[in-house]
């Protein structure tokens, strides 16, 4: 929508969770993404890393938690408690379902090394006929919060007709696992070297959203895990906005 287009109140956005799923590979840091389906209502198309909108279900206090409790994640996102709760679960279920990354284990200081036994379960949380509490209960396992590190807010600017507001966390892939990418959302995923997304969107094979880019230029400057996990981030909410430039509508960032 271009700016001059735009009429009314904006659109009341949608709270969501992202996950920057980042490990050390051979040549250096690298980033899990995902390239969303072409045609879809919201960044069809686009190079995204795992996430989604919060479920009304994350919400629930029931879960099992380990880490840092949703008071301290409320301070740091500028939220309310519930809130915070909520988006922690969301980041959580959502990298669960569209990478197979599961940031929980059978107590509160381990995580689970193969996530292959939970695939059924992936399958009725994206199908939305399990919640995230019920599976955690189910199989004993607790939620690690003290894997995420908060990162950054991001709020779709007003003229869009789809707004999100955005949490990104930041979260190391753990000993064991794999991420597969499998999700009907995405046509393909891979692990990248920040530095060979951006020259692969500015040489146009991927298309990036601002939060994107400005995340894997972050992630580019740090280098490795070590200093992912270390970065001292002060999240604050970020709201691009839509201005035309003759014919070509620019994104400006605050």
């Amino acid at each position: 929508m271009a700016p001059e287009d735009f009429t009314g109140p904006p659109v009341e956005p949608r709270s969501a969770a992202t996950v920057v799923l980042v490990r050390d590979g051979d040549a250096g840091l690298e980033a899990f993404l995902l390239r969303r389906v072409a045609g879809m209502a919201f960044a069809g198309g686009m190079t995204v890393f795992p996430g989604g909108g919060v479920d009304p279900r994350d919400a629930d206090t029931s879960v099992a938690w380990s880490g840092p409790p949703p008071s301290s994640w409320a301070a740091r996102f500028g939220c309310s408690v519930e809130l915070a709760t909520a988006l922690v679960c969301a980041a959580v279920r959502e990298t669960f379902e569209e990478s197979g990354v599961l940031l929980a284990g059978p107590s509160s200081t381990s995580v689970v090394a193969d996530t292959a036994a939970f695939a059924t379960a992936r399958a009725a949380l994206v199908a939305r006929e399990l919640s995230l509490a019920q599976f955690l209960a189910a199989e004993g396992l607790v939620l690690r919060a003290d894997l995420l590190r908060p990162w950054a807010n991001w709020l779709t600017p007003v003229e869009e007709p789809r707004r999100y507001d955005t949490f990104f966390f930041a979260a190391v892939l753990p000993e064991g696992q794999s991420a597969d990418g499998v999700t009907t959302e995405a046509s393909d995923a891979a692990w990248q070297r920040p530095t060979d997304a951006l020259a692969d969107w500015k040489a146009g094979r991927r298309a990036l959203m601002p939060p994107t880019w400005v995340t894997l230029a972050e992630l580019e400057e740090l280098g490795s895990v070590a200093a992912v996990l270390s970065e001292p981030r002060t999240v604050s909410k970020v709201i691009p906005k839509l201005v035309r430039d003759g014919n070509v509508l620019r994104v400006v960032l605050p």
